[in-house]
């Protein structure tokens, strides 16, 4: 972390498909002050950016001004570190390669680095969370999909385009049902492990079996990961099946996954850890089971440390501390 220039404050600013969350955090890592817009109202991003900077230049000002600030960090969905764009983001309003790090050093004054939400989750995590002193480990974030940041030696894996590291779509079903995938390709791992893939596999569950269920009793289209985990907490057969299956198949991905680098642990962070040890007792028992020998016992499965809240802005604003 960069900070003998004496400037003791970065922005930190999270660019989601619903909302951008940005805030200003000290070299300790607390965040100061935030605020948030809504991502998708803006179809053009030329507005996004005026909308976004009319908030966060007043926040920037009231913490004495950008000379007070090392830089800005953003994580963003199909972010490219190298080039500072967006492109061709499935989740956001603005389509093809958006300039997005270039329009936010004209309009604020800072230097940008920009890089994936998940990358940005992982950076946090190495900065302030589970993964300090780390230097090899893979963050997994499970959400709306499944995201993941690779760190090997201190470093994060970006490949030569800026795109390296998209565990999620790794191909977990090769099969002629395999589901299909936003990215347009079937079996990814994120159709079944992310919080939607849940949803999607109690959906199934509940049309091909005639199981009683306290699923039953909701609306099957309105299913949700925390309906599911609900009904677990009270013993639902059905419900403590889905995140068994779910446990598994995230096992056996991450069996290989240990293979690629040999990380010293596995980070697992959003929504869908909220299911406590419902889906990680199914996915350390299935790691244990399916490692290499040689890999057996050698990676932790950890649980993220960082507040759901504050980890995206954290994640971003380390990444803040390194921009030029």
């Amino acid at each position: 972390m960069e900070t003998s220039t004496g400037k003791p404050y970065v922005v930190g600013m999270d660019i989601g498909g619903t909302n951008t969350v940005m805030g200003i955090v000290d070299q300790q890592g607390q965040i100061l002050a935030t605020d948030a817009v809504k991502t998708g109202q803006y179809t053009q991003v030329e507005e996004y950016v005026e909308t976004v900077c009319a908030k966060l230049i007043p926040m920037i000002e009231k913490h004495g001004g950008v000379e007070n600030f090392r830089g800005m960090g953003i994580g963003a969905p199909n972010a490219n570190y190298y080039r500072g764009t967006i492109e061709q983001a499935p989740n956001l309003p603005w389509k093809g390669i958006v300039p997005l790090a270039a329009m936010f050093k004209e309009k604020v004054g800072l230097p940008v680095a920009m890089t994936n939400d998940a990358n940005a989750a992982a950076l946090g995590e190495m900065t302030y969370g589970v993964a300090r002193g780390m230097k090899n480990f893979i963050m997994i974030t499970l959400g709306t999909g499944v995201g993941s940041g690779i760190v090997v030696n201190g470093q994060l894996v970006y490949g030569h385009d800026g795109f390296a590291g998209e565990l999620g779509h790794v191909c977990v079903d090769r099969s002629s049902e395999a589901r299909l995938c936003g990215c347009g390709r079937r079996g990814c791992l994120e159709t079944y492990c992310s919080a939607t893939g849940v949803a999607r596999t109690t959906r199934e569950a509940l049309a091909i079996s005639a199981e009683p269920s306290l699923l039953r009793e909701l609306p099957i289209e309105k299913i949700t990961s925390k309906d599911v985990y609900d009904a677990a907490v009270k013993g639902d057969k059905l419900a403590l099946e889905i995140f068994q299956r779910t446990g598994e198949i995230l096992g056996r991905a991450i069996t290989d996954f240990i293979v690629f680098s040999s990380p010293e642990a596995i980070v697992l962070f959003g929504g869908l850890t909220k299911a406590g040890e419902y889906i990680m007792n199914p996915i350390r028992e299935t790691v244990d089971a399916h490692v290499m020998p040689i890999f057996k016992g050698k990676t932790r499965i950890l649980l993220s440390e960082l507040k759901e809240a504050d980890a995206a802005v954290l994640g971003a604003s380390a990444l803040g501390w390194e921009a030029k």
